[in-house]
């Protein structure tokens, strides 16, 4: 899924960004671009970023972090974060 940016109204997509990217750092680093680029010209409504992840098996602390300048976007344009996470392709084999 990753980063899919609609309008929570009427379903309608602005965007789609990271296609086949599941790691939620470069997923954030590219929201923050595409808030960056895009809060002047998006009217504010009611807006949805739901971002698919997948949990890093190596990950052990750190990660990813959403900066008060993107949410501070997020809040003028009406926009809400949905984290969605999913397992990992190889989940099944471990249960």
């Amino acid at each position: 899924m990753p980063i899919n940016i609609y309008n929570n109204d009427n379903s309608e997509r602005l965007e789609w960004l990271c296609d086949g990217d599941w790691e939620l750092p470069s997923q954030i680093e590219a929201l923050e671009v595409w808030l960056s680029k895009n809060q002047k010209v998006v009217q504010p409504g009611n807006y949805v970023a739901d971002i698919g992840f997948d949990i890093r098996k190596d990950a052990c602390g750190g990660g990813a972090i959403l900066s008060t300048q993107s949410m501070a976007s997020m809040v003028a344009i009406g926009m809400e974060l949905y984290l969605s996470e999913y397992p990992t392709e190889d989940s099944d084999e471990e249960s």
